[in-house]
C-alpha cells in the first residue's frame, strides 16, 4: 500500500507540472496575441492617388475610389504587423468620364481581365532613428503581374474614434515603372514612371 501511495503522489505531481506547463504556454500565448490590433482601413477618410506626367509637360492626378484593407500592428514587435491593400482597377477617376473609360481599357488597367490591384505585405521593419517611420516590402499585383516592392511608410497619428475604437494612419509614396507591369501603351507620351500615394485611415472594430 505505501509503495501504490508513493506512485499516486508520483503521477499527481507530474499530473501538476504537465498542466502547470500547458497553463503557462497558452497564458504566454493569450499575452503575445493581446499586444495585436487589427486595423480595418476607413475609404471615407482614405485616399488612393496616382500622378503620371503628360508629353513631359505637366503632372496629371486620379485616384480610385473603391478599396479595403487591413492592418494588424503587433505594438511589442513591428516585425509581425503586416499590412494588406485591394483596390478595385474599375474605380480610377480622374474627373474626365471618357478619359476614365480608356484607362479602364486593355490599353492600360484592363479592368475587366484584372478587376484588382492588391498589396500584401512580407515583411515589416521599424527605420532606426527615425520615429514613426516603418519600411515595409510586398507583394504588388497590378494587370496580371505580381512584383516585391519596398517603400517607407509613416504612421501619422493615433488616437481614439467617438465610440472609443482605436485608430491609426499611415501614408506612403512610392514610384512603379508601369512598363514593367505590361502597361506599355504611349509611353512617349504618358510617363513611365507612376507616383503613387496611398493615406489611410483605420480603425479596430
Amino acid at each position: 500500500m505505501n509503495l501504490l501511495f508513493k506512485r499516486s503522489i508520483l503521477v499527481s505531481l507530474i499530473g501538476f507540472v504537465i498542466l502547470g506547463f500547458f497553463t503557462i504556454t497558452i497564458t504566454q500565448r493569450t499575452e503575445s496575441d493581446n499586444h495585436t490590433k487589427t486595423y480595418n482601413i476607413d475609404a471615407t477618410h482614405s485616399a488612393v492617388i496616382f500622378r503620371a506626367k503628360h508629353v513631359r509637360v505637366s503632372y496629371n492626378y486620379g485616384r480610385f475610389n473603391d478599396f479595403s484593407g487591413s492592418i494588424s500592428m503587433d505594438e511589442t514587435d513591428v516585425s509581425k504587423s503586416s499590412i494588406e491593400l485591394e483596390v478595385k482597377a474599375a474605380s480610377v477617376d480622374t474627373a474626365n468620364s471618357k478619359r476614365d473609360q480608356h484607362l479602364r481599357s486593355p490599353d492600360f488597367f484592363n479592368a475587366k481581365q484584372f478587376p484588382v490591384i492588391t498589396f500584401k505585405s512580407t515583411k515589416v521593419s521599424s527605420k532606426p532613428g527615425q520615429e514613426n517611420m516603418l519600411e515595409v516590402t510586398g507583394d504588388f499585383y497590378l494587370h496580371g503581374v505580381k512584383k516585391s516592392i519596398t517603400a517607407d511608410v509613416e504612421i501619422t497619428g493615433e488616437g481614439k474614434s467617438r465610440k472609443g475604437e482605436a485608430m491609426i494612419g499611415f501614408e506612403t509614396t512610392f514610384t512603379i515603372k508601369r512598363s514593367e507591369y505590361g502597361m506599355k501603351f504611349e509611353l512617349n507620351g504618358i510617363s513611365d514612371e507612376i507616383r503613387i500615394t496611398v493615406s489611410v485611415e483605420a480603425i479596430n472594430n
